[in-house]
């Protein structure tokens, strides 16, 4: 199997869509010989801040000199994104090898008649072979839809147990009321291990706190109003937390705060489980992480921020942080929505801030909902919208929307299936205006 051979078979899944349960993916895994049985994990679920929270507890054991692999959904730019190990990505070559493996027992298992393995559970199983393979020292990993039923619940070797924020989303699948959402989400804690926390609202923390004592399980909390002498920015923002004092990430939006303090948490358990990371290990990673995505700067003039706010709660961080960052500042929307998301709730979080706002169709997904949908949609509440053809189209609108106004900000959100190509658009196009004026300089 080529890389271009791997790719067509990665597309081909597609048709194989989302399916919850384990019972699947344990035979998958049990053909492969269980390599996730022989590698320890953090594993997180939560409705936002997840890959955020993996970024900053990857990056703080990298620095503390261990092997960790990170298993992330969706990616940005490249699929190999997915499996990574010290923050790099699978080889072309590596990928191949490994879903060559899983393919020859996914095969067999067709042949037997038992269901197809699903894309997601394939990338997974794929993630297990591949940091057993470099010998991992541990795995951060997120789930990929609640927690209890998802693919990535087949470990039994996590280390943590790790809850960002929990809220409304998906609740076709996972639930119509908080609690069954929660309930859902706290289904990967396992006995007697570690449970980390967001200090979550009353009635989730209840339960988190239930299953966690039912599981003899030792449990810290993350609570953020701990947090001391915060400073906010768009470069670098600073606070205090217990006994660490002034420390520093790069990572915009105040919720990036929450996260690392969770993060922070996550290492003070791990440190009891046989990962030590000293203090200066610690300010180092936090510093170092970076998620791009997540209130991302990827230009300047106008300023240009990507957010992959997809969801109710994710639009009101993003409101919070528009509203703290950019008062009293011209702001131009790109929107891009998946249709099973909550989109009526997502726009009237965020429209207010909006001096017009340019819907696309996220490209290449069967989810996507039609721009002019989205459009039909905010014009309930904003008479300024603007149908875009294609990302380009909407990249040149919006910068046209701006003219010489260098207070403007474009803030391009919704789901991350698109947000790479955009960011891609964008970098392209600052990179031939930067050539352009060299030359005429």
């Amino acid at each position: 199997m080529n890389y271009r051979e791997a790719m067509e078979y990665v597309e081909s899944l597609q048709q194989y869509g989302s399916v919850l349960g384990l019972e699947n993916m344990q035979r998958l895994c049990e053909r492969l010989g269980n390599p996730q049985n022989e590698l320890k994990f953090v594993h997180i679920a939560g409705t936002n801040g997840k890959g955020s929270v993996l970024a900053y507890v990857s990056t703080i054991l990298q620095s503390a000199g261990y092997k960790v692999g990170r298993y992330i959904s969706p990616t940005l730019f490249d699929y190999r994104e997915r499996f990574q190990i010290d923050g790099k990505q699978i080889t072309q070559s590596g990928l191949c090898k490994y879903l060559e493996q899983v393919k020859v027992v996914v095969d067999q298992m067709v042949a037997e008649e038992l269901p197809h393995p699903t894309p997601f559970e394939i990338e997974t199983a794929v993630a297990f072979l591949y940091f057993l393979d470099k010998q991992c020292d541990i795995v951060v990993l997120e789930t990929g839809l609640g927690g209890r039923l998802d693919a990535t619940n087949i470990i039994q070797t996590s280390l943590c147990s790790v809850f960002t924020s929990i809220s409304m989303d998906h609740m076709a699948v996972l639930g119509e009321t908080l609690e069954e959402i929660a309930v859902e989400k706290v289904g990967i804690i396992k006995e007697k291990s570690c449970v980390v926390s967001l200090r979550q609202k009353t009635e989730v923390m209840q339960i988190v706190k239930q299953v966690a004592t039912k599981k003899k399980c030792r449990m810290l909390i993350a609570d953020t109003s701990r947090a001391k002498q915060v400073k906010y920015g768009l470069k670098t923002q600073h606070f205090s937390y217990d006994k660490y004092k002034n420390l520093t990430i790069t990572m915009p939006g105040q919720y990036q705060v929450d996260n690392a303090i969770l993060a922070v948490e996550v290492i003070g358990a791990l440190q009891k489980s046989g990962f030590p990371v000293t203090e200066e290990q610690l300010r180092k990673g936090l510093m170092e992480t970076t998620w791009i995505g997540r209130f991302s700067v990827i230009g300047q003039r106008p300023l240009f921020v990507v957010d992959g706010a997809h969801n109710e709660d994710g639009a009101a961080r993003l409101a919070e942080a528009i509203r703290f960052y950019f008062t009293n500042r011209r702001i131009i929307y790109i929107m891009g929505i998946l249709k099973d998301k909550e989109y009526d709730k997502i726009i009237r979080q965020t429209f207010e801030f909006a001096e017009h706002i340019i819907t696309v169709t996220p490209p290449n997904n069967e989810r996507a909902l039609h721009g002019y949908e989205l459009a039909q949609t905010v014009q309930e509440y904003h008479e300024s919208v603007t149908v875009a053809d294609s990302l380009q189209e909407a990249v040149e609108i919006a910068y046209l929307l701006t003219g010489r106004d260098k207070e403007t900000v474009v803030i391009a959100f919704g789901s991350l299936s698109y947000l790479g190509e955009l960011i891609n658009i964008v970098e392209h196009r600052d990179t031939i205006r930067r050539d352009s004026h060299g030359r005429s300089e």
